[in-house]
């Protein structure tokens, strides 16, 4: 089966495929992931073109907590490099997982996991100002240990613990986007930019460079709808549709909004950075660049969602 209908980029969180309270082990990931791929079946099945990204918070987290465990034996490994071990072994997962389970329907299509390299602006402001909190949460202490030994960031977060904070600078571009559409177009699946992409930066001589630094996954999900022409931004998340004033008695669910409205309803401060903030400004940034419509819903109603019977759906005006 070829589907070489309207593509659809598909946008899963870290939490989906790593949620909180598992302990970690590769068969239990291998399972959840399975669940979630039996809920994309269906839109391959109705003929859609699919490309699949996804976030990598948790397991990079895990990589890094590693290396603070053996950096008295073993020299740390850059933070462009942890993203690309999660990314591959993520991509590896759900290859595998989405594979099999479109087989077990009856649909052979080929699913492929692609390495994704994402260009930064090395002037970037976030490069002077990490932000983005990854790992586990530590004690004051060990916090600082590891930030002489390692020349890392930590903050205090929440009053939870420590954190590492790394820069978070905005996607500028793709790299072998050319390599991906071919994919498409050959009827595969692509999974690529987890994690929201290995951040690199380009010198002087057109050579690029790994960034320490995280990528938000959304935003480069909709730079990669944008390069790729895709008909829908598909933003998956924990909820079924956005809503205005959350977790208030006024709470108002929305089912379409248009991008003058969503930015009106931002800079009123509806969607906090820590929640709903970044699926809002990549649905802007990809509808900015001549989207077509962004639909934000829970993975369960993704389907429902693309047919246009759930979510919530943003559309340029």
């Amino acid at each position: 089966m070829t589907a070489l209908g309207p593509l659809v980029v598909a946008a899963l969180g870290g939490n989906a495929s790593y949620p909180p309270h598992i302990r970690g082990e590769a068969q239990e990931q291998l399972d959840i992931i399975t669940g979630l791929c039996e809920r994309l079946v269906e839109i391959v099945r109705a003929g859609y073109r699919l490309l699949l990204t996804h976030g990598n918070g948790p397991v990079v987290g895990n990589i890094l907590f590693r290396m603070m465990k053996t950096a008295a034996e073993l020299p740390a490994m850059p933070m462009d490099v942890c993203v690309a071990h999660s990314q591959g072994g993520l991509g590896y997962m759900f290859q595998q997982c989405f594979a099999n389970t479109l087989v077990r329907h009856g649909l052979e299509v080929p699913v492929v996991a692609v390495l994704s390299q994402v260009e930064v602006d090395p002037l970037d402001p976030a490069f002077a100002q990490p932000t983005k909190p990854v790992g586990r949460f530590f004690s004051k202490e060990f916090a600082d240990s590891m930030a002489r030994q390692l020349d890392w960031t930590f903050v205090e977060d929440s009053g939870r613990g420590y954190r590492r904070v790394v820069p978070s600078p905005m996607p500028k571009r793709i790299l072998g986007i050319e390599g991906i559409r071919a994919l498409l177009a050959a009827g595969m699946i692509p999974i690529t930019a987890g994690g929201g992409g290995i951040a690199v930066v380009c010198d002087a001589a057109g050579e690029y460079h790994g960034a320490a630094a995280v990528i938000d996954k959304d935003l480069t999900s909709a730079l990669l709808a944008s390069a790729l022409g895709a008909s829908t931004l598909l933003l998956l998340t924990g909820v079924e549709q956005v809503a205005v004033d959350f977790g208030k008695p006024a709470q108002r669910f929305i089912d379409t909004m248009t991008a003058g409205e969503a930015r009106a309803l931002q800079a009123q401060g509806q969607f906090p950075p820590g929640s709903m903030g970044p699926k809002i400004q990549a649905a802007l940034n990809y509808l900015d660049a001549g989207g077509r419509e962004v639909v934000v819903t829970s993975l369960e109603r993704a389907f429902d969602g693309i047919e246009g019977r759930a979510g919530t759906r943003i559309v340029p005006g």
